[in-house]
């Protein structure tokens, strides 16, 4: 086994060989590249802040069944974006395997989308920080909860956050470990406290498997897809383990356990602590036409003050979840600023000398996704009559925004095996062998469908924000990418040196 310092050695080797400088601290451990991916998944918020979206939709049997079918399938993605990681070891993760593996114009855009689903991600986690904090401040300090006020609390919890990250990775990285040990804990506590304590007992177990009931106006069917919003936004950010990548001891191994384990772990214990907050509940109509239905079956189950307690602890949980994206999204743009994927470059790339880490980048992180949530506020000014609320709309989002990025290289994996330019080796130590092709195609088919379920009514305004965001895209495409943009660096052009002159050969024999 290699020391500490020998492998430090072979994975600064390793990034050169992608024409990287080992710039950010190369510190964290498997268990902590494991736990920023696990604390971006977060089942207290996803689970938790959506759980009112999924109760009205499906019923009790959206915790049951649609958990579980949409935990099932997202772990066929996580598999196949753990190969990739493997193979591809740097922060760029995404685009920076798109660009490997077609050219660098797909790699822009993937970027690009990621970047949008990292904007909603990063806003609908600290806004259901906020919706969760808002009202419990209130109570404290005796104020009444508005729009404003959950906007002013959502715009300090992401102050807070910025200034934690540009401090520093191992604080981060310190909090990140306690972050996954402190999920675990409260999921523990909330499920005793329910199990022994829950006033009138809990429902027979077959109540979180009764399919048929919606308290929408939808045809049961379609609202069971469109409450599996709940879930599906639960299970993202798992990516986060693939832009931490250049700051993980051993990566092509850690990384990818990181990312598959985060949703393996998510959803055993996500499907616990649903299994017991839905049995507990006593009156769910109430819960549906409350302001926050989690916090309605809480209180009602556990009453005030020891409801207040349970509450506090998973809105820390949540806060935890912020931190953690914030570092994910920051990194990201940190990895396609220094290939001058973006304007203004330079700025976003620039390494703080007495921290190490990506400092502009964590402040432009926190001004993008506050600006998202800004929009929705004052359209909701200017149209108090919408159909849709604040966390529907980021959460869809950042649904569609990461699950299409995640879908194009795992896309063009399969495209470039077809043609023999991505072979056995190229693969990484973390291989999924002969299962690899039905598995991407499944999560490919996957993706295609929740992103269809994620825009249609009663969500249709992120569609309209992602259509709006793709017409900006193509405008920078014609306006920035041409002149600025020439990819990964030097490694990258060697290799598509290769995959072009191999698709040349392809085509020839075609002929």
């Amino acid at each position: 086994m290699k020391n500490r310092d020998q492998q430090l050695l072979d994975d600064k080797k390793q990034l050169n060989r992608y024409g990287y400088a080992q710039e950010l601290l190369r510190d964290m451990g498997g268990f902590s590249n494991f736990a920023i991916s696990f604390s971006i998944i977060s089942i207290l918020t996803g689970a938790v802040s959506l759980y009112g979206h999924g109760l009205l939709y499906g019923g009790p049997g959206m915790m049951g069944f649609g958990w579980t079918i949409v935990a099932f399938f997202v772990l066929l993605v996580a598999a196949s974006l753990s190969e990739l990681a493997s193979a591809i070891p740097t922060a760029g993760a995404l685009y920076h395997w798109a660009a490997t593996l077609k050219g660098t114009r797909i790699g822009w855009y993937t970027a690009w989308i990621n970047l949008i689903g990292q904007i909603g991600i990063v806003a609908g986690i600290d806004y259901s920080v906020a919706l969760f904090a808002d009202p419990l401040l209130a109570t404290l300090f005796g104020y009444a909860t508005t729009d404003t006020t959950t906007l002013i609390v959502f715009g300090f919890i992401l102050l807070l956050h910025g200034i934690l990250n540009h401090v520093g990775i191992k604080i981060v990285a310190k909090l990140n470990d306690f972050s996954a040990w402190y999920h675990m804990i409260v999921v523990g506590i909330l499920v005793v406290s329910l199990a022994f304590f829950t006033k009138d007992g809990l429902q027979p177990i077959d109540y979180l498997f009764q399919v048929g009931q919606t308290f929408s106006d939808k045809p049961y069917f379609l609202a069971f897809l469109i409450g599996l919003l709940q879930a599906q936004w639960t299970f993202t950010g798992y990516d986060a383990s693939a832009h931490t990548i250049e700051e993980t001891v051993h990566p092509r191994v850690r990384a990818p356990w990181g990312i598959y384990n985060s949703v393996a772990f998510s959803f055993v214990f996500g499907f616990i602590m649903l299994a017991f907050v839905t049995l507990s509940i006593q009156d769910a109509n109430g819960a549906v036409n409350s302001d926050n239905a989690f916090i309605y079956v809480i209180s009602q189950a556990l009453g005030g003050t020891f409801g207040n307690i349970v509450l506090w602890l998973v809105t820390f949980a949540m806060f935890f979840c912020g931190l953690s994206s914030i570092t994910s999204f920051s990194r990201m743009l940190y990895a396609f600023s220094r290939d001058n994927g973006m304007p203004l470059s330079r700025h976003w790339a620039e390494i703080s000398r007495k921290f190490r880490t990506p400092a502009k980048a964590i402040w432009l992180a926190v001004i993008l996704s506050f600006i998202l949530a800004l929009i929705d506020y004052i359209t909701k000014l200017i149209n108090p009559d919408v159909g849709y609320s604040t966390i529907a709309f980021l959460t869809a989002v950042s649904v569609v925004g990461l699950y299409v990025a995640y879908g194009i290289p795992i896309f063009l994996k399969l495209r470039a095996e077809s043609r023999g330019i991505f072979k056995p080796k190229h693969y990484g130590p973390w291989s999924l062998g002969k299962w690899s092709k039905p598995i991407n195609i499944v999560s490919l088919i996957w993706i295609t469908f929740i992103c269809i379920m994620m825009v249609i009514p009663p969500n249709q305004m992120a569609a309209y924000a992602l259509i709006g965001m793709f017409i900006i895209l193509v405008i920078m495409d014609l306006g920035y990418y041409k002149k600025h943009f020439k990819g990964p660096q030097a490694a990258l052009e060697k290799s598509l040196d290769e995959i072009r002159k191999l698709e040349d050969e392809f085509e020839h024999k075609k002929k």
